[in-house]
This record gives structure tokens, C-alpha cells and sequence, in this order.
């Protein structure tokens, strides 16, 4: 089936994210790792918030996945939760925006799919991502309208907590790519390039990869942490 996001099948998109709290937190660092991505053969960037993305989008000639993680007191949203981040994003015309369309209730207590009538009123042309928990969430954003579908928060919900993408070989995954038609994302937790492989393999539609190539604090800890267990188990 031919779709608005052919340019992404089979591809890597990479995720050039550092929050306040991080060590790389820098619009002018982004840019280079989106440039790093880009050499190295990523096809699109997802990037938070607007003074990232323009910095990325004077680096690169990518196609962005922008977002704005903003926290609001009476929800668990924070993944372009309200329309104010949505109009902010398109100050700097981002390829596609991606929002939490999980089932949480949302700020301001405004629904998903009132939200996306907003968004498809004001921005007709759009490109919308869905970023889910669960499999009936999939099912709904498909039903809303959205152009794809993320694995983003499985994992990160109090649903799904403790759960991660690559268990039972992907379970979840195969899941949601078996309920819905429209493109399926997989992100979250991929974190070799086996594991995107294998996500291709069972029909994910394009892959996102962030903290494997783009978090170097969490790449160093995996690395210490094995050779903490090994120096533990050869004292």
C-alpha cells in the first residue's frame, strides 16, 4: 500500500534528544549528532522542541519528527500534550509531529480526538504520529486519522511499566503491526542493529533509534555495568 511516508520504509530515523538535565543539552551539539546521523545514513530526525529542530534543520537537510515534552501539573502527558506545543512546532514547519495519543486523560481534560480535529482544521497537510502504549491505542489513533503509528511509550506507561520492546521477540511490536493498516514506527529500547533488523523483518514500517547512538552517558553505562558484572563473576 502506498502511503504519504514511502520516503521512510526500510529506513532509520534517528533521535537527537537531550533534555535540560543531560550532559549534551545544546540546540548547536543537536545539530551536529542530527549532521552525525545523517553521514551515517539516518533519513529523518526526531528532535524536541523548536530551537533544536531549527538548529537541526540549518545542518541538515532531513526530514524532522518534532515534538515538544513539556509537563503539565494535571496530566501525564507531556509529549506534545495541547495545541499550543503543535503551533509552536509549526513555526519551523517540521515533516511530521508526533504527540502521546495514549489513553491517558490529557490537559485541560480535552480529548485525543477533539485535539486532532484541531490540528487537522489548522494544518490540513500534516503529517500526524501517534505515539502509543498499547495495542487498542494503535487501533484508535488509526481510526482518528493519524498517518502512522509509534511504539514510543510502551514502557512508559503505568499500563506497560517494566516492559520493553524486544521481549518474546518483539510481541508487542507484531501486535500492533497485525491490528492496524497505516505505517507502524518502532521505537523505543532498539538498541542494536540486529534488533531494527528483526523489527523490519516483522513489519515495522521504519525504525527509530535515540539513546543507542545519540545518549552517550547511557551507552557508557552498559558498557560498565558488563564489565562490572564480569570483574564481579571472575573475583
Amino acid at each position: 500500500m502506498t502511503t504519504r511516508l514511502d520516503f521512510l520504509k526500510g529506513k532509520l530515523i534517528v533521535s537527537c534528544q537531550a533534555l535540560e538535565n543531560e550532559p549534551l543539552h545544546s540546540p548547536y551539539i543537536m545539530s551536529r549528532m542530527a549532521l552525525a546521523a545523517a553521514q551515517g545514513g539516518a533519513v529523518a530526525i526526531r528532535a524536541n522542541s523548536v530551537v533544536d529542530i531549527d538548529a537541526i534543520q540549518h545542518q541538515v537537510a532531513l526530514p524532522v519528527i518534532g515534538i515538544i515534552k513539556r509537563d503539565y501539573p494535571d496530566s501525564e502527558v507531556f509529549i506534545t500534550a495541547t495545541l499550543r506545543e503543535v503551533n509552536e512546532l509549526m513555526t519551523v514547519e517540521p515533516t511530521i509531529i508526533a504527540l502521546d495519543a495514549t489513553d491517558r486523560p490529557r490537559p485541560g481534560g480535552q480529548t485525543l480526538a477533539a485535539m486532532v480535529a484541531q490540528i487537522r482544521e489548522r494544518y490540513p497537510t500534516l503529517l500526524l504520529m501517534a505515539d502509543i502504549s498499547s495495542v487498542s491505542e494503535a487501533v484508535t489513533a488509526q481510526e482518528l486519522g493519524f498517518d502512522c503509528v509509534g511504539t514510543t511509550l510502551y514502557g512508559y506507561t503505568r499500563e506497560t511499566a517494566g516492559h520493553k520492546l524486544p521481549e518474546n521477540d518483539c510481541q508487542f511490536l507484531r501486535e500492533v503491526v497485525a491490528a492496524v493498516s497505516i505505517p507502524v514506527v518502532a521505537e523505543g529500547n532498539v538498541e542494536t542493529p540486529e534488533l531494527a533488523a528483526r523489527c523490519l523483518e516483522i513489519g515495522a514500517h521504519t525504525i527509530v533509534v535515540g539513546g543507542a547512538i545519540t545518549r552517550p552517558q547511557q551507552i557508557t553505562g552498559r558498557f560498565a555495568a558488563a564489565i562490572q558484572a564480569q570483574s564481579t563473576d571472575g573475583a
